[in-house]
């Protein structure tokens, strides 16, 4: 099993959590981006730099994930891939995806889409709290502990 991180947006305390996390469980963590990213000194965390371009670096992540790996991110249709190939998605706020909530999932973020073409102003995502750090915490050591 590995770790894959669509870290371009993942925020810098889920990054920390995550490598705290592969390094307790030994686990190869991989952030994946397409700019430079820093890392701590590790034999099993890692930054791979994709080019610049529009869903580089998810397409990456879905080529190198393998059935059983996790990645961590909030782009649902990445998820959806991963879920699709084998994998398994946990978003920064500490969803756990499934087969069953991905495809609502789709559906909310493509009605969001048509919303946001005609006009309607959305939002976007509430800043990421203390309780939403928690509970991401709290899923990936869940998960960890079952699958790891």
């Amino acid at each position: 099993m590995r770790i894959w991180v669509d870290a371009d947006a993942c925020p810098k305390v889920i990054k920390e959590i995550l490598f705290r996390a592969a390094e307790r469980r030994q686990i190869p963590l991989t952030l994946v981006a397409n700019k430079l990213l820093h890392c701590p000194p590790s034999q099993l965390i890692r930054a791979l730099q994709v080019p610049a371009g529009f869903d580089v670096a998810d397409n990456k992540i879905v080529e190198l994930t393998e059935p059983g790996d996790l990645v961590i991110t909030a782009d649902i249709p990445l998820a959806a891939q991963v879920i699709a190939k084998g994998g398994h998605a946990l978003n920064p706020r500490g969803e756990l995806y499934t087969a069953d909530t991905i495809r609502e999932r789709l559906a909310m973020r493509d009605f969001m889409d048509v919303l946001r073409s005609s006009g309607v102003e959305t939002g976007g995502p509430a800043a990421l709290s203390q309780a939403d750090r928690q509970m991401f915490a709290n899923q990936l050591d869940r998960f960890l502990a079952k699958h790891a």
